[in-house]
C-alpha cells in the first residue's frame, strides 16, 4: 500500500432535511489519479468540498496528509483546487493572472509562456478573462491550478467547457502531474477523460 494522502472514513452530510452523503470512505495514495463518478445529486461536489475542507455540517473522519482539510493558507499550500468559476481581478490579463499565482503561492512547477501554450491560451495571453468564452475561461482557470506548487490537485468538472481537442491534452496534463508525484481527485461525467487520465473510478450513490 503506498502513501496514503487521503483517508476519509464514514464520511457523512445533510443538507436541507435529506442526506447527501451516506457513509462515504475513500482512500487516495500519493501519484493516483482518482475519478468520482455518479448522477447529479449523488454528492460528487459536495465530496470534493468536504476534501477541501470547505464544507460545513460533515461528519466522518477525513485527513489530508495527515491533518483535518481546512481553509487555511498551510492546507492550500499544497492542495490546488477548480470548482466553481473564480472572480477574476478586474482589469488584469490573462497573463497576469497566471503571473500572480508564482508571486502568491512562492514558486512555481511551470513557466508562465509554457502555461499559455499548454493551455492554448497564448494568443490571449493580453485579453481580460471576462472577454473570453467560457471554455477559454476554464482553461485559465485550469492553468492557475496546475502552473503553482501542489501535491494534491482537486478538480470538479474539469472538462466544463472545454472542446474534445483540448480535453485529450487536458488529461496529458493530468496524467503528467501523477507521474511527476502528485495526486489528483476529480468529479466528472467524461468517460473519455477518465479512460485517458487511467483514473481509478469511485461510483457514488444518491443517498
Amino acid at each position: 500500500m503506498g502513501e496514503a494522502v487521503i483517508e476519509a472514513v464514514d464520511v457523512r452530510l445533510d443538507l436541507g432535511g435529506g442526506p447527501v452523503l451516506a457513509g462515504v470512505d475513500l482512500r487516495v495514495d500519493r501519484g493516483d489519479v482518482v475519478a468520482v463518478l455518479g448522477e447529479n445529486g449523488s454528492g460528487k461536489s459536495t465530496l470534493l468540498r468536504c476534501l477541501a475542507g470547505l464544507q460545513p455540517g460533515v461528519s466522518g473522519d477525513i485527513r489530508v496528509f495527515r491533518r483535518p482539510p481546512v481553509d487555511a493558507a498551510w492546507f492550500w499550500r499544497d492542495v490546488a483546487c477548480v470548482a466553481d468559476e473564480p472572480a477574476w481581478y478586474p482589469g488584469l490579463t490573462v497573463r497576469e493572472h497566471l503571473e500572480m499565482m508564482p508571486a502568491v503561492h512562492g514558486g512555481a512547477r511551470m513557466r508562465v509562456d509554457a502555461a499559455l501554450d499548454a493551455f492554448g491560451l497564448a494568443k490571449r495571453a493580453d485579453m481580460v478573462p471576462p472577454a473570453m468564452s467560457t471554455g477559454q475561461r476554464q482553461r485559465l482557470s485550469l492553468a492557475m491550478a496546475m502552473i503553482r506548487p501542489s501535491r494534491l490537485l482537486l478538480l470538479d468538472e474539469p472538462e466544463r467547457g472545454l472542446d474534445p481537442a483540448f480535453r485529450e491534452r487536458f488529461a496529458a496534463v493530468v496524467t503528467g502531474y501523477a507521474a511527476d508525484g502528485g495526486t489528483v481527485v476529480m468529479a466528472t461525467h467524461d468517460l473519455p477523460l477518465v479512460e485517458a487520465t487511467g483514473a481509478r473510478p469511485v461510483m457514488l450513490e444518491a443517498a
